[in-house]
């Protein structure tokens, strides 16, 4: 999910009096460093799943979900710039993982979702740009409160799933599941209007240079959300 610590207390509270500052390019770099990070495991246990070793990926992926999500919340909550790039290398071998998966069962789709992620990205930092969006109170306390309803559904989901119950309907192929999953795809890339405007007004704010690692950490945790949105909401639509 998109990390809900992204916001304006951040900009209301810290300022640098002294030293380097937060810049919207340093941000963008770290992001990409990020990125590099996830890549080689991403890889890695991609050719694991498709070598045949699927019991190893599975593990790998297992891992890095579970590791992965427990430094999102560590990063999220004390902003430690070092644990950055271990969330990037957990999330690369949950991702190479659930790819490989993905992939196999519907050839070519990853590709597909990969380009998706992009284009909404370039798409949403363009209407950021020219003001046809704008991050407003108001719209930050939408987007945070329908980001914890969807997070609200998936616990429910997967705690339901120990005792074999699935919710009904949104979960599959019909209707109402390519519709649920447009919704939720349309909120994580709501989400990234949040993480611009973090990354803009920090630099703005003068904020102190580590906050650069942040912003690249809660812009690389909606893209890989939107991702697994992405990827799930084009499974839908080929079982259809």
């Amino acid at each position: 999910m998109a990390n809900p610590i992204l916001n304006d207390r951040f900009t209301e509270a810290e300022g640098v009096v002294s030293g380097q500052i937060m810049t919207v390019n340093g941000t963008l770099d770290k992001t990409f460093l990020l990125f590099l990070c996830a890549l080689l495991p991403a890889a890695y246990t991609w050719n694991q799943f498709t070598a045949g070793f699927t019991d190893k990926a599975g593990m790998l992926m297992g891992v890095g979900a579970i590791v992965g999500f427990i430094m999102a919340l560590i990063i999220s909550f004390t902003r430690n710039k070092f644990l950055t790039p271990l969330y990037a290398v957990c999330e690369g071998l949950f991702l190479g993982g659930v790819s490989a998966v993905f992939n196999a069962q519907y050839p070519g789709i990853v590709i597909q979702a990969v380009i998706g992620t992009f284009a909404t990205m370039f798409t949403m930092l363009g209407l950021y740009r020219v003001g046809a969006i704008k991050c407003t109170d108001k719209f930050r306390s939408i987007i945070f409160t329908a980001t914890l309803s969807v997070a609200v559904l998936y616990l429910i989901q997967w705690i339901g799933s120990f005792f074999h119950y699935s919710i009904p309907a949104i979960f599959g192929a019909g209707t109402i599941g390519v519709g649920f999953s447009i919704l939720v795809v349309a909120i994580a890339a709501l989400n990234l209007i949040l993480d611009f405007d973090f990354i803009e007004k920090g630099s703005q704010a003068m904020l102190p240079k580590d906050y650069e690692w942040y912003g690249a950490f809660g812009l690389m945790v909606t893209l890989v959300w939107l991702y697994i949105e992405i990827l799930r909401l084009l499974a839908k639509l080929r079982d259809r």
